[in-house]
This record gives C-alpha cells, sequence and structure tokens, in this order.
C-alpha cells in the first residue's frame, strides 16, 4: 500500500509504501477507482453472498431468482438489462423520480418484460443469515419502510477515485480523479496516469489496459 509520493531536490521521487520507501525516476497511478458502496447495515457483512457491484462477474449465480439494482445511471440500467438474461425479475430502486440513464437505455429498460421500477426510494438495511434475502426499503418522500424478500443486491451507484495518497501531490478534479493533458501526462512531470484513477476515463479494462501501455512508453520516454 502506498502512503505518499514526494518529488526529491534531485528531481527522483520517493513512493513511501507500507513495506518501506522506493525511489524512482518516474511513476506511473494505476490504482483504479473503487465502486462507490451504499453504507447501509449488512452490505458489508454479505457482499459475496447476495450483494455485488458486477453484474458481468455475478450476474449467472442469480439464474432464476428476484434481485434489485440500486441506482439510476446508464451503468445500473446497462447491468440491469444484463440481468435479465438469468434473473427472473429485475427490480430498479431509485432515490429519484426520474433516471440519469441515456434515453435509449430507459426506454430499453421501461420496454423489457423482467424490469420494473422503485421510485424515490433508498435502501436502509440488507438482511439475510449467510445470504441475501431481504432489504429494508424508505420512501424518501413518505418517510414509509417497507421489507422486500429478495435474492440479490446490485449496487452501481458510482465509484470513487483511489487517490487519498495524492492529495497535495497532482493536480486532481473536484470528484478525486487525477488531472491529465489529455493523455497520459499530469500535472508533475514524470509523473503519469492510466486508467480509471485518471479524470476522463472511459471505464473499461481494454482502455485501461491502452493507457498502461501509453504511460510506460511515456515513462521510459522521460
Amino acid at each position: 500500500e502506498v502512503k505518499s509520493i514526494e518529488k526529491l531536490s534531485s528531481g527522483s521521487f520517493r513512493v513511501q509504501a507500507a513495506s518501506g520507501d522506493f525511489e524512482a525516476q518516474a511513476v506511473i497511478l494505476a490504482a483504479g477507482a473503487s465502486f462507490r458502496m451504499l453504507g447501509v447495515p449488512g452490505e458489508r457483512e454479505l457482499t459475496g453472498k447476495g450483494v455485488s457491484y458486477c453484474a458481468t462477474c455475478d450476474g449467472a449465480f442469480f439464474k432464476g431468482k428476484n434481485v434489485i439494482v440500486v441506482g439510476g445511471g446508464d451503468s445500473a440500467l446497462q447491468e440491469g438489462l444484463f440481468l435479465t438474461r438469468f434473473a427472473t425479475k429485475v427490480t430498479v430502486v431509485h432515490r429519484r423520480d426520474k433516471l440519469r440513464a441515456s434515453p435509449i437505455l430507459q426506454q430499453r429498460a421501461k420496454e423489457h418484460p423482467k424490469m420494473s421500477f422503485i421510485w424515490d426510494t433508498a435502501v436502509e438495511k440488507i438482511e439475510g443469515q449467510g445470504k441475501v434475502q431481504t432489504v429494508s426499503l424508505k420512501n424518501l418522500k413518505t418517510n414509509e419502510v417497507s421489507s422486500l424478500a429478495i435474492d440479490g443486491v446490485f449496487i452501481f451507484v458510482g465509484h470513487d477515485p483511489n487517490t487519498s495518497f495524492l492529495k497535495g501531490f497532482v493536480e486532481m478534479d473536484e470528484k478525486g480523479y487525477v488531472k491529465s493533458d489529455g493523455s497520459v501526462k499530469t500535472s508533475v512531470a514524470g509523473v503519469f496516469a492510466a486508467g480509471e484513477i485518471r479524470a476522463g476515463a472511459t471505464k473499461q479494462l481494454v482502455a485501461a489496459c491502452g493507457e498502461g501501455c501509453e504511460a510506460a512508453l511515456a515513462a521510459q520516454e522521460h
């Protein structure tokens, strides 16, 4: 685990890590971003036991099951539509009364016979003995709390960049993503950013791999 990075007077960098310090002439930042959690009781305990942040990873485990998707953006609907290949029913739970997703995704989701929506609602608690069994839902307009029997909870409420160790070292945007010059160069000469840690990244594995290659070549040139 990297704790911090500093530029030395010699022009090289000191990387302070849990296992000791490293010195380098160039640094590639590729720490990525983590799925944002809801922060509700039961979520962490039941992750991998019915709570998931990746439909393409875990969807096949829910064949013939009922699941909910939490979120209202493109990712939530894309993953929700993917889940219809396996699940019997996919219910989208969204905090607002309208979606943020693109119109074509909204149309596909609303027209899909396996998909339904619960509006103005947040997940309050996820419960189950060894696996997800129920969720507590709170209507944010009426404050009414209800319980829903469910087999899986797929959460798509955004990402948080893994950049806490970079504060004050490189320029970052208001969300904490590392700013770059449109490619992989950061505000600090000799420091490059690749993948989801970078502001404006496409958040696709193939793009992250390509940027990693570009960063390696840029570091070599530097």
